[in-house]
């Protein structure tokens, strides 16, 4: 929700969705998208700040060095998501040059895009201080074991690189205990999108 540290100074009623890495705040996002709610993904965002001749890109091989680049010139997500997982101070680097650039980018999709509300998908919301460029938090949470399983799944990850990752993204009960409202997406698709809409409604209200 949007703090002391921040005057709100944007039009538009925001929802920060958050979670932990595959808990299922794509879906979930997706859930929202099918009712009409405009979303911006700040990986999706993440992804275009470091485009082949952006200055995120250039400022990241600065940081890391070439290595993290691919034959094509464009940045080699898996390598270099294997080095600050494995180095809690990088991490902390990447995140410094990324995330200004990445919140720079949120507030001009947001601009661009229509209400009645907008949902912001950001996974590391209270570390990068994105909770206090909106008006209410939505935390996905799921079992630990799912997530892992998920990543597997997804990514191809070692068990070893599966407890790093998780490691750095484990929010657990502070997250649920911050935000305002939660999904558990351990359940049933249709479970998800019943109280996605249950949400939509109320935010709706809040909204107007």
């Amino acid at each position: 929700m949007a703090t002391a540290r921040t005057a709100r100074d944007w039009s538009t009623w925001r929802v920060g969705l958050t979670g932990g890495i595959a808990s299922g705040k794509s879906f979930v996002a997706d859930c929202f998208a099918a009712l009409g709610v405009p979303v911006i993904d700040t990986d999706v965002l993440a992804r275009e700040v470091v485009a082949p001749g952006s200055t995120g890109l250039d400022a990241v091989v600065r940081a890391f060095g070439p290595a993290v680049l691919q034959a094509d010139g464009s940045l080699d997500r898996r390598r270099l998501r294997a080095v600050v997982f494995a180095d809690a101070a990088a991490r902390a680097r990447l995140d410094a040059l990324l995330h200004p650039l990445i919140l720079r980018a949120a507030e001009e999709r947001s601009r661009q895009l229509p209400g009645p509300y907008q949902l912001l998908v950001v996974p590391l919301l209270y570390e990068s201080g994105f909770d206090a460029r909106v008006d209410r938090v939505l935390a996905v949470d799921c079992p630990e074991a799912l997530q892992r399983e998920r990543l597997a799944r997804r990514d191809g990850d070692d068990d070893a690189q599966i407890e790093r990752i998780l490691a750095a993204q484990r929010p657990g009960a502070s997250l649920r205990g911050r935000a305002d409202d939660r999904i558990d997406n351990s359940g049933t698709p249709e479970a998800t999108r019943a109280r996605g809409a249950a949400l939509h409604r109320d935010y709706l209200r809040r909204a107007a």
